[in-house]
């Protein structure tokens, strides 16, 4: 494994995580989410836990770009993307269980999974970018002449 390349496409994939999540979920979707306040926590409450969001996306972005290095041997974005939106539907899975034991809105749900597959895609695809197998060795051996 070439750590200097995971690492930075670790890095960049954390840096894309945060963003769209912090745009997508705490942006975008806040007037969804604000239909059910007693289901979140208080502006003070949450500046309390914002260190272990932080370390929730950190343990995403390190766990994406591991799988797409460990298993997608080929590299690029397509391939990484294509597993990251894999990754993104197991979200999904996860996404309809808290829908079923938690009186989320149907809104907040699709928003929730519509998220969940454009950021795994496009971070899938920024690792991809990034972590690259180096191109294997090519030795040209001259042919004798007869």
């Amino acid at each position: 494994m070439d750590w200097k390349k995971f690492f930075i496409a670790f890095v960049a994939a954390f840096g894309f995580i945060f963003l769209f999540g912090f745009l997508w979920y705490g942006k975008l979707m806040h007037g969804a989410h604000q239909e059910v306040p007693i289901l979140w926590r208080t502006e003070a409450d949450f500046g309390n836990h914002f260190s272990t969001l932080v370390f929730g996306h950190i343990v995403m972005a390190f766990f994406l770009t591991l799988l797409c290095a460990r298993f997608v041997p080929g590299g690029g974005p397509g391939a990484c993307a294509t597993l990251a939106i894999l990754v993104a539907l197991i979200y999904a899975g996860a996404d309809l269980i808290t829908f079923a034991v938690q009186p989320l809105t149907t809104k907040i749900l699709c928003g929730w999974i519509v998220g969940d597959l454009i950021q795994f895609a496009i971070a899938g695809a920024i690792i991809g970018a990034i972590y690259k197998p180096a191109p294997a060795h090519t030795t040209f051996v001259k042919e004798r002449s007869p």
